[in-house]
């Protein structure tokens, strides 16, 4: 045996045989000295050249000679064959044509069976050439039929040897002969693979073999393969999974491979790059869409126009039919007329669902690249450039704009299929899509005139000029749809800009929803985020019922087109025959659903157009690339080596305002700076002084105005406030890079995270919530330095790490990590207020209102300035350290940090962050109930009434004109025509005053819905408790309020107006069939069973359906999550170089969105089919009948004329409002998910049993009575049985390592969780039984995370406006921001987004201003002094000192100077309080205190 270049030789029984498929079983050719095919199978070891080994079956068979040519006679018979049928057909054709010409006329049936002949001939011949061949010619329902057609040809024998002309014998033998022998050819070869498998002796003739193996279908070949597609068989395993349990997201098809999100992102990009190569100022998103996948559309619209081309092939028929019945004819020409309706609406069934499963698919990748390239953009540019567009705007683009942009494509197709239908009203509807586009795709540039002309031919064979009067309705109507566009258009521009804003604030409170909770100020903000939200209704508003007026003017259209037309022609002296009246009503009949949607295409194209053109200019930002070319290196001094240079900064100059702004203000002037690699750089100043901005200069997210930047090699970057992405702890820690266990474990050991880590059940693959919800300040900094380590970069740019810990862990990770012989060789760049750090820098940058105002060595004179104002006790200890300074281990023994994670997880990651739920089975009937209750009952039975009744005013007149017909027809008729013509009017103006009310109706009761549904999830939200945003991704909650809310806005009242349209059409049509043919009740009873079997209705595709609907809404939430955390922590990703990586991660949440709608489209077109099958069965039934009734086979009489026109008039478009019925409803049910997610929020506790005095608390006293919180019931206590009391109008400091449990005091004493044992009492008052709102509005914080929101300083400092302005001013002096509020413009400056005017430091004083504003006898300070420099820390406890003389203050700190003058001091470690006392007594003993101060003048 011997293995060769992926070819096992194998030597079996003395003979060698080749195997093409190693380890296949299989062996395609066979050098055996045999001249027949035998078979045996063996076991055998086929062997690689690296040793591997596989278990085969060898199969001894012919060569390949003697297969090749059993082949090629194979091929050469059925090629003989296929000409002689396809030269028999076309001689028969040629006579035909013959006959025709010599003015006789020739039955149509002959006309199609002579093409069909020829066409299938023709396909035979094709294929005969192909290499499956043998697959498809031999198919089994291919040999069935071949066999039948034997049969068949017996009559027709019969018919031609009843004929005197000796040609026909000829043709009609020539045509027998070759159909038997063809059908004899592939029975036999059928015959022959079938018996292939049980005989050891296979007939030499056969020309292929099939191997079936167990649990495994082979494919069949083409047509096996087409016959799926057509079909959408592939969706067989996934609607069984779907019955038999709840969907997964492994259940779900596969996406092809052009489907790919990332190759449709690559292709949109690298056209989207050169546009904007090409067109730097404007670049053309529309235009790059077209030229991506203009093609793929265009050749969509081809197969849209062959489809609406089929569609007129309806009313030919029918007219054709109606004048034969009215002939009383009895030849077979109306059978093939009856039959040849249904095989056309089976035809069209199959291009229908075509054309919708390829312009769904183009719809997913044109969505996926669209996401994408947001996302990849959000990535890109920089801070400063994304400064022109608010947070809640760009959410608005991933949620609402990017799915606008998406539905052109269908508003494109539906405009001019809506056109083409309607015929000679497309002609200036076009008008309106040019004024909001200005590009019509070249595919409406061949359909267009195609279509209208079919249609103004057909109208005109029918009716001759009498369509003009219908045409000048329409014609009236152009400058009204025109007005009504352009308020479309205006309302929807102002929507979308409330819409942002509503998103941005949405955004904000889930943001600061602690916060706020805390302050009490939920209700406020809800308030004004109500405000927007009516601004936005009101535009929602104007939006809604200029749509009712275009439901009004295009449904009423068909009728007063009818009215019109019919009447002029009667005027003009015609007689309506029935022929006439019932072909114009199949073709008005087709018009009914593009004029039910035709509103919603105009809005969708005005929506596409302004997204696209938002979209556009957020894809056009600059992004700027922070690289120094070397060219740029010779306008510094010659001194500088740029090879031992790793960041060098010259003159630059720089603003956080974008690049299209032309005034700006500078955050850092003429900064110089050149830093030695391998040096440690401290930056200091005060607080705004420009620390971080200088950082964010370095980094490229400022807009560089002068000069020039210079950084050598990788970065890696750690902010001020640290960046903490959902996911395990290593997922952080790694972000993409490889794992490498022993660099992993020291870099947890170098940033104390080791015990952290060992204290989690879980270790580090622990699951860590959003924004590191359940980690400590200390821990979200230490686990960001570890992610900068592990890295390896060659620039480290730390923005205030030291801060956010205790004096014990920030001794250990500065000696440890930052100074460690692991960074010696590394750039550090540290912006810190702490001393020993900046005693231990190699240089130190003085840092004053944006420029450097000195640079030096930390011996220098400056220095000692700048700490003169340590307490005698920490200069001291400082000195002592100095004279040690650089050493490789704190003086004495070091104290390894013992932090305990207070809410880390114990047992499951899912108990931090909770998967989505979704339910299960069926949409409850309550969620219904509830939508119509948000609508209003009384809405909701005038809408339904209003519906049932237009239907009825419109069968109505479509009977009134049937007996028009049948009297005309007779000559009985008793009244004029000005009677019928008067009648027919009535109906029209109650049909149109009937389609008024329902389009009012509807979009009053969906507005009201609108409003309701999203006041009462907002009001669900901000009544909901902590714990559940901690759970909660705010990604997910804004799925709800931005995507959800869409839908119920928009997409929801649209598919119930179209569900509700559906049923009473369907219903009246059942009701008109049955009255006019009786035969067709004796259909109803099959039909349902049929209807119910052939979907499975309950269990088979609605239970899919409702699982996929779920899945998707599920499957959106992380991208919108993804999105958000990226959004936070952008220029952390740049940073570290990692756009790659998220990019790659954002691209695995898009496919599994891909794939769920994928699957959701293929589960929707299955039913879809099979149901247009049935609708066309019951088109055939209601033909037939007719025929059958009209040659008096019936005891039955099935009316006259009139009335069987009108039946098969209604039976026609059965096919198209049968599957629009069922789809509706099932995207009903779907929609109606986004109510169902919207009613299982859990609610905090907010009342209380105690009445409290409006002054409460007078006194400030606080007691803890035997207090356990536990955040979680698998975690373990974040306060363990603590009790202490704090008397009336004292400071008492809290302290302890990182995580202790010093924030869980202050969240039970606010009550944002609840307790597990014990009670806490204020002022003698258990706060269980007070209001929680007036027990936090009562108490007065400043919070860990400083809040400042958008909108006027004042606002940020007083919104209750409490306060005057000379009160306000005051208290800014007090801390120390008076002079920069002055500068800025003073109290209503305006605060951006999040802040983002002040730095870290001043936002914590401003929240500091707000609390002292606050009239509170308790004052509660978390950390508001970590982000200040020391010398403003001092003053502002001189400020805390003297204004809260008559107040209880509880500081919980790290820096021992802050609470070294308190009253008492409580020390907790592990949850638990170990030690309290006097500060300055405690400060002289051997106690835990004293460890902190000595840990805290290192």
């Amino acid at each position: 045996m011997v293995a060769w270049a992926g070819l096992a030789w194998v030597r079996v029984a003395g003979r060698t045989v080749l195997s093409l498929e190693r380890g296949g079983g299989e062996l395609e050719e066979a050098c055996a000295g045999q001249g027949r095919w035998q078979q045996a199978t063996k076991e055998a070891l086929v062997g690689s050249g690296c040793g591997s080994a596989w278990k085969v079956d060898v199969k001894l068979v012919v060569d390949g000679g003697v297969r090749g040519k059993v082949n090629l006679s194979i091929r050469i018979s059925f090629s003989i064959l296929a000409a002689l049928g396809a030269c028999t057909a076309l001689f028969g054709i040629i006579m035909l044509t013959r006959t025709r010409l010599n003015a006789r006329s020739v039955p149509y049936h002959e006309w199609l069976y002579a093409c069909s002949h020829l066409s299938v001939w023709v396909v035979i011949l094709i294929v005969s050439g192909c290499e499956n061949r043998m697959d498809v010619l031999c198919n089994g329902v291919l040999c069935s039929w071949w066999f039948i057609k034997i049969l068949v040809l017996i009559p027709r024998l019969q018919i031609a040897f009843s004929s005197l002309q000796v040609i026909i014998w000829i043709k009609e033998i020539c045509g027998a002969i070759a159909d038997i022998m063809f059908g004899i050819l592939i029975n036999i070869i059928r015959i022959k693979g079938a018996s292939y498998g049980n005989s050891s002796m296979v007939d030499p003739l056969l020309p292929y073999q099939r191997e079936i193996g167990e649990g495994h279908s082979r494919d069949l070949g083409i047509v096996h393969n087409i016959w799926h597609v057509m079909t959408f068989k592939s969706i067989d395993p996934v609607m069984q999974h779907g019955v038999n349990k709840q969907l997964d997201f492994e259940d779900l098809l596969q996406l092809p491979v052009h489907m790919d999100p990332s190759s449709c992102y690559n292709l949109l990009m690298r056209i989207w790059d050169a546009q904007r190569r090409n067109n730097l100022s404007h670049p053309s998103l529309l235009k790059t869409i077209c030229l991506a996948y203009g093609w793929p559309y265009f050749f969509i619209g081809l197969l849209k126009v062959l489809n609406d081309c089929l569609g007129f092939a309806g009313p030919l028929l029918l007219n054709k039919l109606i004048r034969f019945l009215q002939k009383g004819s009895r030849n077979v020409d109306g059978y093939v007329f009856a039959i040849s309706l249904g095989l056309v609406s089976v035809l069209k069934s199959f291009l229908d669902t075509q054309y919708s499963f390829r312009l769904a698919q183009l719809r997913l990748k044109l969505r996926s690249s669209i996401m994408t390239i947001i996302y990849r953009k959000c990535l890109s540019i920089s801070l400063a450039e994304r400064s022109k567009f608010s947070e809640g705007e760009i959410q608005t683009f991933m949620s609402v704009d990017a799915d606008r942009i998406v539905n052109l494509s269908n508003s494109v197709h539906d405009m001019w299929r809506s056109s083409s239908n309607i015929g000679i009203y497309s002609t200036f509807s076009l008008l309106t899509y040019y004024i909001f586009t200005h590009r019509v795709l070249l595919c409406n540039c061949i359909s267009l005139p195609l279509q209208i002309g079919v249609a103004l031919y057909l109208l005109y064979t029918q009716v001759k000029f009498a369509f003009l009067s219908g045409l000048a309705i329409t014609i009236l109507l152009i400058p009204v749809n025109k007005w009504i566009a352009n308020l479309i258009a205006n309302a929807t521009k102002n929507m979308m800009e409330q819409k942002d804003e509503r998103i941005r604030k949405t955004a904000e409170i889930l943001t600061y929803i602690r916060t706020l909770k805390m302050y009490g100020w939920e209700l406020l903000f809800a308030n004004c985020l109500m405000k927007t939200r009516s601004s936005e209704v009101k535009y929602l508003t104007t939006r809604k019922y200029l749509d009712a007026w275009c439901v009004f003017f295009w449904a009423t259209t068909p009728t007063l087109f009818s009215l019109f037309t019919f009447g002029l022609y009667s005027l003009m002296g015609h007689q309506l025959d029935a022929a006439t009246v019932f072909t114009c009503l199949a073709l008005f009949n087709n018009l009914i659903s593009p004029l039910n949607s035709f509103p919603w295409v105009i809005n969708g194209l005005i929506d596409a157009a302004i997204s696209t053109r938002r979209l556009g200019k957020y894809l056009s930002c600059y992004e700027s690339d922070v690289r120094l070319d070397n060219s740029s290196s010779r306008c510094y001094d010659e001194k500088f080596d740029f090879e031992e240079t790793a960041v060098a900064v010259h003159d630059a100059s720089c603003t956080w305002s974008s690049y299209d702004e032309k005034e700006f203000d500078l955050v850092l002037e003429h900064v110089n700076l050149f830093v030695p690699k391998g040096s440690m750089v401290a930056v200091i100043g005060e607080v705004g002084s420009g620390k971080s901005s200088l950082l964010n200069l370095v980094l490229g997210e400022t807009r560089l105005i002068d000069g020039e930047i210079y950084v050598n090699g990788s970065k890696a970057y750690v902010p001020q406030v640290p960046w903490i992405m959902s996911g395990t702890l290593r997922d952080n820690i790694l972000l993409g890079k490889d794992y490498e266990q022993k660099r992993y474990s020291e870099i947890l050991n170098m940033c104390a995270l080791d015990l952290d880590i060992s204290l989690m059940m879980g270790g580090d693959m622990a699951c860590i919530g959003e924004k590191g919800i359940n980690l400590s300040g200390g821990q979200r900094a230490r686990l960001a330095l570890a992610r900068a380590l592990y890295h390896g970069s060659h620039t480290y740019l730390l923005d205030d790490i030291l801060s956010a810990v205790d004096a014990h862990v920030a001794c250990s990770i500065l000696q440890n990590a930052i100074l460690s012989p692991f960074m010696n060789q590394k750039t550090r760049i540290l912006c810190t207020h702490n001393i020993q750090a900046i005693h231990l820098a190699d240089m130190v940058l003085l840092m004053d209102k944006g420029r450097v105002k000195w640079a030096g060595t930390p011996s220098d004179s400056s220095i000692n300035s700048y700490t003169a104002f340590l307490s005698q006790n920490e200069f001291n200890t400082l000195s002592e350290v100095q004279k040690n300074k650089k050493v490789s281990n704190i003086s004495g023994e070091p104290e390894k940090s013992q932090e305990v994670e207070c809410i880390s997880p114990s047992n499951e990651a899912e108990d931090i962050v909770q998967v989505e739920t979704r339910k299960k089975g069926r949409v409850e009937t309550t969620v219904y109930k509830n939508y119509a209750a948000f609508c209003g009952w009384f809405i909701t039975v005038v809408t339904c009434l209003s519906a049932i009744l237009m239907q009825a005013s419109r069968n109505g007149n479509d009977l009134w004109l049937s007996f028009w017909v049948d009297t005309s027809g007779s000559h009985q008729s008793k009244y004029s025509t000005n009677f019928y013509l008067v009648v027919l009017c009535i109906f029209c103006l109650m049909n149109s005053s009937l389609t008024l009310v329902r389009a009012f109706s509807f979009a009053f009761g969906g507005l009201r819905a609108a409003v309701r549904v999203h006041d009462q999830l907002l009001g669900n939200l901000i009544d909901a408790p902590v714990s559940f945003f901690d759970q909660t991704p705010s990604g997910r909650i804004l799925n709800r309020l931005s995507s959800d809310l869409y839908t119920i806005d928009d997409s929801l009242p649209f598919i119930l107006n179209i569900l509700l349209a559906n049923f009473v059409g369907l219903l009246g049509i059942t009701i008109i069939l049955s009255f006019v043919q009786v035969m067709f009740l004796l259909l109803l009873v099959p039909f349902w069973f049929m209807y119910s079997k052939l979907q499975d209705f309950q269990f088979y595709y609605r239970s899919t359906s409702r699982e996929l609907r779920r899945l998707d809404s599920v499957s959106r939430s992380p991208i919108y999550a993804s999105f958000t955390e990226t959004l936070d922590g952008s220029s952390t990703i740049r940073a570290f170089n990692s756009v790659d990586f998220f990019l790659f991660r954002f691209m695995q949440h898009v496919q599994i969105y891909q794939r769920t709608s994928y699957t959701e489209i293929i589960a929707s077109l299955w039913l879809s089919l099979r149901l247009q099958f049935l609708a066309a069965f019951i088109v055939s039934f209601v033909a037939v009948m007719a025929i059958v009734g009209a040659h008096g086979h019936l005891p039955v009489n099935l009316g006259t004329p009139g009335l069987v026109g009108l039946a098969l008039s209604y039976a026609s478009p059965i096919v198209s409002l049968l599957g629009s019925f069922l789809t509706s409803f099932t995207e009903t049910e779907k929609e109606m998910v986004s109510i169902e997610r919207y009613m299982d929020i859990p609610q905090e506790e907010l009342t209380g049993e105690n009445a409290i005095d409006p002054n409460w608390p007078s006194l400030g006293e606080i007691q803890f009575r035997n207090v356990t919180l536990r955040y979680m019931p698998s975690l373990p206590p974040a306060l363990c049985d603590i009790s202490f009391y704090i008397p009336g109008a004292t400071r008492v400091g809290v302290v302890g390592r990182t995580g202790a449990g010093k924030s869980s005091i202050l969240n039970v004493l606010f009550r944002l969780n609840p307790i597990c044992s014990g009670c806490i009492l204020v002022d003698g008052v258990n706060i269980a039984g007070v209001p929680v709102r007036d027990l936090r509005s009562n108490i007065a914080i400043v919070p860990q995370s400083p809040f400042l929101f958008e909108g006027s300083l004042r606002a940020n400092l007083d919104p209750f406006k409490t306060s005057n302005d000379d009160e306000i001013w005051k208290t800014l002096e007090k801390c120390c921001l008076k002079d920069e509020i002055e500068a800025a413009g003073g109290l209503d400056i305006h605060v951006k987004e999040c802040g983002t005017t002040f730095s870290v430091g001043q936002r914590q004083l401003l929240c500091l201003a707000r609390a002292l504003l606050k009239p509170s006898k308790v004052l509660c300070l978390d950390e508001c002094t970590a982000n200040v420099d020391t010398q403003t820390a001092s003053k502002l406890q001189e400020a805390i000192a003297s204004e809260c003389q008559s107040r209880t203050v509880i500081t919980i700190a790290h820096r021992i100077s802050t609470v070294l003058i308190m009253d008492n001091i409580f020390i907790l470690d592990q949850g638990i309080l170990v030690e309290q006392g006097n500060p300055q007594v405690l400060l002289h003993e051997d106690s835990r205190f004293s460890s902190f101060a000595r840990a805290s003048a290192m």
